[in-house]
């Protein structure tokens, strides 16, 4: 039986802790947590004749996840203010940006590109007297297409 190692990390492995987040419309933060990178493609099924029940899988349309932003929580409102936008009616509420990985090195070995992204959803973590932990922010963003540079 074989056993499975995860063994020392090559130079190829990408490490998914050192990242940084751009928004093009100048909303910035340091992120302790991105998700929701992911493409999804529907099946559509079709039938290959009404003798044979046999069905031939196409792919339909392309489904862009939801991206999660996490951060600590700090004076600056500007995520806070970006979906009050929204919620407002501005025109002007969806930006681009980007989610790029580093190497120990600083040199970008990931990049991932998105389009037309809006907050959906803006969230604080709970109050309470029993913790001394840090407030978090919680952003989720509507996405319209995602591309992989590197």
């Amino acid at each position: 039986m074989a056993v499975l190692s995860p063994g020392p990390v090559q130079d190829d492995e990408l490490i998914g802790s050192w990242f940084e987040v751009t928004l093009d419309n100048g909303v910035t933060g340091m992120f302790s947590d991105v998700s929701g990178l992911a493409i999804e493609v529907q099946v559509v099924e079709q039938t290959m004749s009404s003798k044979d029940t046999a069905t031939r899988k196409r792919p339909g349309t392309t489904k862009y996840n939801e991206i999660t932003l996490k951060r600590t929580l700090s004076p600056d409102k500007k995520f806070w203010d970006w979906a009050k936008s929204i919620r407002d009616g501005k025109a002007d509420f969806r930006t681009n940006g980007a989610v790029m990985l580093y190497d120990i090195g600083g040199t970008i070995i990931g990049n991932w590109k998105f389009e037309n992204a809006w907050p959906s959803k803006w969230s604080a973590s709970d109050l309470s007297v029993d913790t001394d932990d840090l407030m978090q922010e919680e952003v989720t963003l509507q996405v319209e297409l995602l591309t992989r540079e590197q």
